[in-house]
Parts: C-alpha cells; structure tokens; sequence
C-alpha cells in the first residue's frame, strides 16, 4: 500500500516582537479543530497494525549512534533489545512501520576550554562520520537524508531515511563556523544544550542552576545562523528562560524533538502548558517521547536509586571517558537494570500527553521522538518493534487516520519546509 502524505496547511507568520501570553492563547484557542470523538472506538489489533503500516512514518530522535563505537553493531540484522541489543535496526523499523528516523550526534557536556572544545568538535565530526559509514554499509536498505521531500522519496524506494541531529551544541563552543560544517555533514537540527549549560543557552537541568538567564548573546546568532542555513532549532534540554528567548529570536518555527507536557508528568524536562501555547503561536511541534520518567511519575525504587546515583558519580563526566570507560559505564548499567528491573510507564500513560497536548493547541503541533537507545522504553513499546501500539491507542480513543498522519510525520515535516523555505 503506498503511504498517505500530509503538507499541513498551517503556517503562523512569525512576529519579530515578543507576543504577550494572553494573545498567543487566544489565537491558539481559534486555531484549534476538533480531532476526536467522544467515545473510544472498537478497532482490531490487526487493522490498527495495517493502518499504522500505511502512513508515512519518521521518529524525530535516537541515540543508536552511540552504540557504534561501543560494539560491532551492525543495523542490517535484527537484533534483540532484550538481550543488550539496540531498540532499533533497519529490519526491526520494517516490522515496526518506521520509514524515517534521526539519528543524534550526542557528545556528552564538559569543561569549556578551548581545548576540550577541540576535543568534543573532533569527537562530533567521528560520529557523523560513523553514520554515513553505517549507511554505506547498509546502502541497499537505507540512505541518507537532507531535506523534507527526502522521506518520502527514499520510503518509495522501499529503504529507510536517515536523518542526523546533534544533540547538544555543546560541539560548536564558541565557533559560529561549525554550525555551517555540521549542516554540511547533514544535521539538520541542533539540541542547543543538554543536561547542562554551554556557551549557547541554559539548560533545566544544570545543578548549578541559570547561567545566562536564557540564551546568551552568542545563542542568538547561533540561532540567527541555523535560521540562515536551514537547521531546525531544537527546545528540547533548555530552561524555559531559554526556550522563551529562542521562540522571540526564531525566524523559523522549533521543534522539541524529544519532550513531552510538563502538566501530565511533572518533570524539567518537559514542557509547560505556556511553553506549549508559545510554540503553537511559533508554528512549531513537540514531538512526544518514550522515556518513562517524562512520561509518569514513577513508583519510588531507593534500592535502585542509589545504585544509579553511584554510578553517575563515578562516570561523573561522559565527555572525558575513552571508550573502555564507556563500555564499562554501559556494562554497569545493564548489571543494574538487571539486578533492579525498572518499572516502566505504558503506552495508554504516552498517550494522555497526546490527548493533552491536543486538547491545549491542537492536533498541528503533536508529533514522535522516541529516545530510543538514549533510555526510552514503555512496558509495551519497549522497541520499535511495538510502535503500532502507539497508533492503536490512538485509533481507540477515537482520533482519526489524517490525525496520525500529522502525528507521526505531517507536523514534523511541515516545520522542516517552513525551515527550508527561511533559509531559501
């Protein structure tokens, strides 16, 4: 069956002064259409898994490169996530109904000199390398891909699009010239910070709390400079002083390519309902992910805790490891989840934040990153394998195909053109 494409209609021009709260809701509020019925459906497993296999389908945010330079990981063969293996190969997608997916550039946050900016630039630039490796190997099942027309074009040619990010800016240091190289190596967005702050914004995570008060003076040509070049900006990490500042400055519309409602799970990491009504206004989409502890609050499990809390003391600093250490660090991990099983949210819990999110700004700014292999797992979409229990829940609770549609690429690929259309 070919796959349903969606060009969303919606695009808000973009306001060069700061729009105050009030007037972003009550445009968002007149924007909004109903996606939903009432009551929740009867459908069967099996149609759901036919219809699910029928749209174009993209996951805006992995961590599987990480596992490249770790181990022989070879993504042409399935592998079992249950046995140490990755949630994603390129067999699995095929059985999940995944078409596309981005791969992160993730380089762990350190000390800002300039000699560990060279450091983690160097370290960036293998990982990118590492992907296009991949994808050479792997040629015949999938390939590279740049623009939003890409998706589409290389799932008809029966491959998988791969896409790349770069989760966290911290590579960039203070270098405005490597946003352009990144873009040249195929990023086509940047996470502008991680668990702490860099030289580009704060994050609502760093224990030391605000640097910048929100973006910094060079956060804003580095925002000014991807708009130029046509990288998404992506939310996802920053404080919500951050996230406001990017929002006034974007001449594009953002994505939060991994985050999920902040009312539904009360975390950091996710975003508020202000947040979520500032970047409807923008244009732009929260695409939800899979992490448990974002998704519900769950049941305390000290034992577990403070396992966990000893370990990251000891690998204090991801960016200074070489790779036996990070083997060591993951091999640690895995002995953990295994001596203390983590308890895990469900798919029915991932879709309250759907319904909210919908239900708040409406079903053009909803879409999925998973995290998979950056510690994403429900009890029941613990891979990619399970991502058609995503689209049956969905289906059940009475939101239509053209809604999942927009859900699992139509929103996203919208902002990737209104992007491309800023750069152009």
């Amino acid at each position: 069956m070919e796959k349903d494409t969606v060009n969303d209609f919606y695009i808000p021009d973009n306001m060069s002064q700061k729009i105050v709260l009030q007037v972003t809701i009550l445009f968002v509020l007149f924007t909004i259409s109903a996606c939903k019925s009432n009551s929740r459906k009867e459908i069967s497993r099996d149609e759901a898994a036919g219809i699910h296999q029928s749209l174009l389908t993209i996951d805006s945010h992995t961590d599987t490169p990480l596992r490249f330079s770790r181990r022989s990981t070879d993504l042409s063969k399935r592998s079992d996530p249950r046995r140490r293996g990755g949630k994603l190969d390129f067999p699995r997608m095929q059985e999940g109904g995944l078409d596309g997916v981005f791969f992160a550039v993730f380089v762990g946050q350190g000390p800002r000199t300039p000699e560990e900016n060279e450091k983690v630039k160097k370290e960036a630039l293998m990982l990118f390398d590492s992907i296009h490796a991949v994808l050479d190997r792997s040629a015949d099942l999938a390939a590279i891909a740049l623009s939003a027309d890409d998706l589409e074009a290389i799932s008809q040619q029966g491959k998988k699009a791969v896409y790349i990010g770069i989760e966290n800016g911290y590579p960039v240091g203070k270098d405005l010239s490597m946003v352009s190289r990144f873009y040249d190596l195929g990023a086509r967005y940047i996470t502008l910070c991680h668990t702490r702050n860099n030289d580009i914004c704060d994050s609502s995570t760093d224990r030391d709390g605000p640097e910048h008060g929100g973006i910094s003076d060079f956060g804003r040509e580095v925002v000014r400079e991807m708009n130029r070049l046509g990288i998404m900006i992506d939310v996802s990490h920053m404080s919500d002083e951050a996230f406001d500042d990017v929002v006034e400055v974007s001449k594009a519309p953002v994505i939060a390519s991994h985050s999920n409602a902040r009312a539904v799970c009360d975390n950091p990491r996710n975003l508020s309902d202000e947040m979520l009504l500032k970047l409807a206004y923008n244009g732009g989409v929260i695409q939800l992910c899979l992490v448990s502890d974002y998704v519900a609050e769950m049941p305390a499990y000290p034992e577990r805790d403070s396992a966990r809390k000893v370990l990251w003391a000891k690998y204090d600093n991801w960016s200074e490891l070489d790779d036996s250490a990070k083997l060591a660090l993951e091999q640690e991990y895995y002995d953990i989840n295994s001596k203390y099983p983590p308890d895990l949210a469900t798919v029915s819990q991932f879709c309250d934040h759907f319904d909210h999110v919908v239900d708040l700004v409406g079903i053009n700014h909803v879409g999925f990153g998973s995290d998979y292999d950056g510690g994403a797992a429900l009890e029941d979409c613990f891979d990619v394998t399970e991502l058609p229990n995503i689209t049956y829940e969905l289906l059940i609770r009475g939101y239509s195909r053209s809604d999942l549609q927009k859900f699992w690429s139509g929103n996203l690929l919208r902002v990737m053109r209104e992007v491309e259309k800023v750069a152009g």
